[in-house]
């Protein structure tokens, strides 16, 4: 368990690489490594060519060749809004991040934490997504994806496990249902509704959803607990019963 920590902790790092123009990489702005470690809080997927992989696969293949029109339209909608305006269908009108500072504060450092925890999370498993899995079994990887441009399948990265987008939604949301209690069994299931869309687009496995489910839960969890954040999160609140969003 050591090395995990060690190895994961060295991930979310993010150590500017050795080249002067490098990009620097986003870090942990309050989460510790140690609080959400891959290593501890989620099983390895099924490796490839086992039977609960091709069995994955073939629910993957089915569900592309079935799913309708019109959840597709909302699952390449969901694909292109990995941010908390995800949940405005079900909180309401009022819920304008430009117009709630304090909301929007707290947001922003729940969205960097939960994004560089899921990505190095992806890097830890090293997963091909289910279209690279697949190999010439696919006639069309376009259709296997949510995004206009994407790569073949053989040139993608071993990022399929967890559900980037997924965690975004089951962290913040778990957020949301603390704010907004009245509402958090709609937030929740949006969360829910809004991971499934990753597997409608055909760009992941249930089990990373699952996983990614796991992931968020945790991660949404030791943000509501932190004590760096609850002062933005009781300004959130505040924020948030004044703008008749919440009455708690």
């Amino acid at each position: 368990m050591k090395v995990k920590i060690v190895v994961f902790t060295i991930a979310l790092a993010a150590v500017p690489a050795l080249a002067q123009n490098a990009p620097v990489k986003k870090t942990l702005k309050v989460l510790s490594p140690e609080e959400v470690d891959p290593g501890r809080l989620l099983p390895p997927p099924p490796p490839d060519g086992s039977e609960s992989q091709k069995k994955e696969l073939a629910q993957v293949t089915n569900l592309v060749k079935t799913r309708t029109p019109e959840r597709f339209k909302q699952a390449k909608w969901d694909n292109d809004h990995e941010d908390p305006t995800a949940f405005a269908s079900v909180i309401g009108e009022g819920f304008d991040l430009k117009k709630l500072p304090a909301t929007s504060k707290l947001l922003d450092v729940a969205m960097n934490d939960q994004s560089v925890i899921a990505s190095a999370s992806k890097e830890y498993f090293h997963r091909k997504f289910p279209v690279a899995a697949a190999g010439t079994a696919v006639t069309n990887y376009h259709d296997w994806t949510c995004d206009e441009e994407v790569a073949k399948p053989g040139d993608r990265p071993l990022r399929s496990y967890p559900s980037g987008h997924s965690t975004m939604g089951f962290s913040i949301g778990i957020v949301l249902a603390s704010l907004i209690p009245e509402k958090s069994q709609a937030i929740l299931a949006r969360a829910a509704d809004y991971a499934y869309s990753r597997e409608v687009c055909g760009d992941h496995y249930h089990s990373d959803i699952e996983a990614s489910h796991a992931l968020g839960n945790a991660i949404g969890i030791a943000l509501l607990k932190n004590e760096v954040l609850k002062p933005q999160i009781e300004a959130a609140r505040e924020e948030l019963r004044a703008s008749h969003l919440t009455k708690f």
